[in-house]
């Protein structure tokens, strides 16, 4: 007899043996069992069916022909319900070649009657040794994806992305069918922040959601929930439909404070969570909750750099009642004419903040900007200081450094007779050079100290004749092209545009 199996595989290996005969069940089981295999024997497919849905087997041993349930229907219905257990038919020779066609319907093998129990060990140690050797692939595959998803998760600074990834994750490691996410709201409250589902979930189904105040009671001790069938309800603030056969709820917790958590459902029957399951969903959870804690610090961040770039743009319009609003007008053209060129949205972004802030440098020649008459040479001279002024005060705040091209060099001319540094035509940045459009036509059509404003079509001609002296003649013809559209839009949202 060959050597047993070592110890450890015995304690995996459950075998569930299927005959109607009982004589062969006690032969095989006695065998089976010396062998250090955890057995279980039934007389017929129907009994197996119900022990499988009762306690999962690794390997099915089972006669092909017996009452009720012959093996053919048994081995249909663990194909569907029990993907990770093998199949062995045991039939007659009479019936070899219903044994094949067992085997193109998901048999692992088949053993002849009678057989030598050598003959069945081998086959069942085989069988096992495949199968094991398949789960530790399936497991280092696994463990890459995990990974993977776990970097994915923390590479991103975007809330929206971090949850996406998570969620994602869970659905296609867990084979979940609904995962969501809550997180607290800011104000003592909880809320839904995430929802993904698989492709096998119905698409007008009620998913239901969670009670807070019961997943906060059962998350207590900070352990994960798993809850299968109707207990699985009791989570719920009204019964779902589809109603989920297994639930699993990790804790999102940021140095033992929590911050939310994420919720995985399986809604068919026979597809319960487990353990390992729970562990991936939880190391996925604990990844995922220091990415969302820094993505919502980002986000903060980012508040306050837009809170900071509108303030600074309110302090530069309020120094000249003549100038008030020019900079946001300013932000508004010149982030329309960015995405009429094409430019993606992060790029439109930029633009619209260094329009915004184009003129900070002014700051430094208030007592100029007041001037009805014409400016004396000195002064002019001072005046040309300011984009350069712009580019000391936001050089050193580091989260300001995208917009400082936009701001330094918004008044260099495609002809190169611009200033601070007399750039020339592809040598200017281009979002100096959409910045310089914007800010020409609404200067041309707002009211100065010096002058009137310009009608608009006075304001385009003037446009259309300085491209390619002033302006990137391309830039112009964007502008000059798409402006109409804009100005119509405005109007429908009942804002001032000129005549």
């Amino acid at each position: 007899m060959s050597a047993p199996t070592s110890h450890a595989q015995q304690k995996r290996s459950r075998i569930l043996i299927v005959d109607d005969e009982r004589f062969i069940r006690d032969v095989l089981a006695e065998f089976l069992s010396m062998e250090g295999y955890s057995v279980q024997t039934v007389d017929d497919g129907q009994n197996a069916i119900e022990e499988l849905g009762r306690q999962s087997y690794d390997l099915v041993l089972s006669d092909l022909k017996m009452p009720r349930l012959g093996g053919m229907d048994l081995l249909k219905a663990i194909s569907s319900h029990h993907h990770n257990t093998l199949t062995v038919i045991m039939t007659g020779f009479g019936t070899v070649e219903t044994a094949i066609e067992a085997m193109k319907e998901g048999a692992y093998d088949y053993v002849l009657k009678p057989f030598k129990v050598e003959e069945v060990l081998h086959i069942v140690r085989r069988g096992l040794e495949k199968q094991r050797l398949a789960s530790e692939n399936l497991r280092l595959r696994e463990a890459l994806s995990l990974y993977k998803i776990s970097e994915a998760i923390s590479a991103s600074l975007s809330l929206d992305e971090v949850l996406t990834t998570l969620e994602q994750g869970a659905l296609q490691e867990l084979g979940a069918d609904v995962v969501k996410t809550t997180l607290d709201d800011g104000q003592g409250g909880w809320a839904v922040r995430a929802t993904t589902t698989s492709a096998r979930a119905p698409e007008q189904a009620d998913f239901g959601e969670l009670s807070a105040r019961e997943v906060l009671e059962r998350l207590g001790s900070g352990e994960p929930l798993m809850l299968h069938g109707p207990s699985a309800l009791e989570l719920y603030e009204a019964t779902p439909e589809p109603r989920p056969s297994s639930v699993m709820v990790v804790p999102l917790k940021m140095r033992e404070r929590l911050i939310g958590w994420t919720a995985a459902s399986s809604l068919e029957p026979t597809r319960r969570f487990d353990e390992g399951q729970r562990k991936l969903l939880t190391l996925l959870a604990s990844r995922a909750a220091a990415a969302i804690e820094n993505a919502r610090l980002y986000e903060d961040l980012q508040a306050t750099f837009q809170q900071t770039i509108q303030s600074l743009a309110t302090t530069i319009d309020k120094m000249d009642r003549y100038t008030a609003g020019h900079s946001e007008r300013v932000s508004v053209y010149a982030s329309k004419l960015a995405a009429w060129l094409g430019l993606d949205d992060a790029r439109i972004e930029i633009v619209r903040q260094a329009a915004l802030m184009h003129d900070i440098g002014k700051v430094g020649c208030v007592l100029n900007l007041h001037k009805t008459g014409k400016l004396t040479p000195e002064e002019y001279a001072a005046f040309q200081q300011h984009p350069s002024n712009g580019k000391d005060i936001l050089e050193p705040i580091r989260f300001l450094e995208p917009v400082v091209p936009g701001v330094h060099l918004h008044h260099e001319r495609w002809d190169g007779r611009g200033y601070p540094l007399g750039l020339t035509a592809q040598g200017i940045p281009l979002i100096a050079r959409i910045i310089a459009v914007a800010d020409a036509y609404d200067a041309m059509t707002s009211n100065r100290s010096y002058r009137l404003a310009m009608p608009h079509e006075v304001t385009i001609d003037e446009i259309d004749r300085c491209a390619g002296t002033q302006f990137d003649p391309d830039v112009a013809a964007v502008f000059t092209e798409n402006i109409e559209a804009l100005r119509d839009e405005l109007r429908a949202a009942g804002r001032h545009v000129p005549e």
